[in-house]
């Protein structure tokens, strides 16, 4: 009987694994493309200036921050679940339809985009680490990032290969059977049930030095990568003379070192995660400070495969820390919160960065990020010590 239940046991974890996994690849995947994507589609196709594209990312971004912050952390599993499937649905049928916009119409679709995306993601998050015990939880929650990994350079390898014969409008079309898998396979994934009063009343998410370390982290790379994302294209292809495949490929090698990284951290999970996470800031601020040098392509080349590494590695380090900090019932409200922080960096990075980028130029934007990543560095050193012991 003991073995029965072992061998059942062992059968619903390789098929919740393989559920998330397949999640992951199809949701990242397409999520990533529209955002590294929009912001060239609207510089390039509806010539919108440096501040207009910085608010198409700071839009995407805001509806995301309204699903994560506002509605998915007051739901309970069912009306979650619900939203879940409509929202894989939905993202699926935005791809379909991107295509079509105007200078007017992208507004809506890429904030439909967004405030789908914050249903899902977050939901993901929260059934990969569902497990009661700490290491199973940890492994699955590895074994998620590297599927985060994996989407993040197949996604922009094969947008490149489409660039070479598609204009950049038709590459979110191409996209649509990775929101068809995700929708297919959305209603099968676990939603924990959760007493969402009691979270409520009784959590102070904010004041957890396990939830303050995943903030820091996140912050000091998250910045960094929205101004990458939304503006690193566009000084490629304006001030480097990239095209639009080479674009596309240089965000495939900056995902392959980021899943390098991330491949390399999964083999073991420290029980210390400040070594990784000062490892992972020391190296951004080395990324940053090699941007503001980068006159010629080769130099903002190497900056760029360089801040790979903390984007494979802060990730995971913030999540394992949330996951030590709270318990299950408690886990989907810290990880919505935390969600929310990431789309809160999206909504004021791009739009703030596209107001600096006008004034002082690309790369003197990153040079005034080195005081801030400094005193993230030693914000995370004075909580990381509690976490460490956390058990949960």
């Amino acid at each position: 009987m003991e073995n029965k239940l072992k061998y059942s046991s062992q059968a619903y974890l390789i098929y919740s694994i393989f559920i998330i996994v397949l999640l992951t690849l199809a949701v990242r995947a397409s999520n990533n493309m529209m955002m590294t994507t929009i912001s060239l589609f609207a510089k390039y196709d509806l010539y919108f200036n440096q501040v207009e594209v910085g608010l198409t990312e700071s839009v995407m971004a805001l509806a995301t921050f309204i699903t994560t912050a506002i509605i998915n952390t007051h739901l309970s599993a069912f009306p979650r679940r619900v939203l879940f499937i409509a929202s894989n649905i939905t993202f699926t049928i935005i791809l379909a339809v991107m295509e079509f916009s105007n200078n007017i119409s992208v507004w809506i679709f890429i904030f439909v985009a967004g405030f789908a995306f914050g249903a899902i993601m977050p939901n993901i998050i929260t059934s990969a680490g569902s497990s009661g015990d700490k290491k199973v939880r940890e492994r699955i929650l590895g074994i998620y990032t590297l599927a985060l990994s994996v989407s993040l350079i197949a996604g922009p390898a094969y947008e490149s290969y489409i660039l070479n014969f598609e204009p950049l409008r038709y590459i979110f079309l191409y996209f649509v059977p990775f929101g068809i898998v995700a929708s297919v396979f959305s209603f099968f994934i676990k939603f924990p049930d959760e007493n969402i009063e009691k979270n409520h009343k009784k959590i102070n998410v904010f004041g957890e030095p396990g939830f303050k370390v995943a903030v820091y982290a996140i912050l000091a790379y998250n910045i960094v990568f929205a101004l990458l994302i939304t503006f690193g294209g566009i000084y490629a292809k304006s001030v480097l003379g990239f095209s639009y495949s080479q674009v596309t490929l240089l965000f495939t090698g900056f995902f392959i070192i980021s899943f390098s990284s991330r491949l390399f951290y999964s083999i073991k999970t420290p029980e210390n995660l400040w070594h990784y996470i000062a490892i992972a800031m020391l190296v951004t601020l080395t990324g940053i400070i090699a941007i503001f040098f980068s006159k010629f392509a080769i130099i903002y080349i190497i900056a760029y495969l360089m801040l790979g590494i903390p984007h494979g590695v802060t990730y995971p380090l913030s999540i394992v820390s949330i996951s030590r900090t709270f318990d299950m019932s408690s886990r989907n409200v810290a990880n919505s919160y935390f969600f929310s922080v990431m789309m809160l960096i999206g909504i004021i990075t791009p739009s703030v960065g596209g107001f600096i980028n006008n004034l002082i130029g690309f790369r003197n934007m990153f040079i005034i990020l080195v005081p801030v990543i400094i005193y993230l560095i030693i914000a995370s050193y004075f909580n990381i010590k509690r976490v460490n012991k956390n058990i949960h």
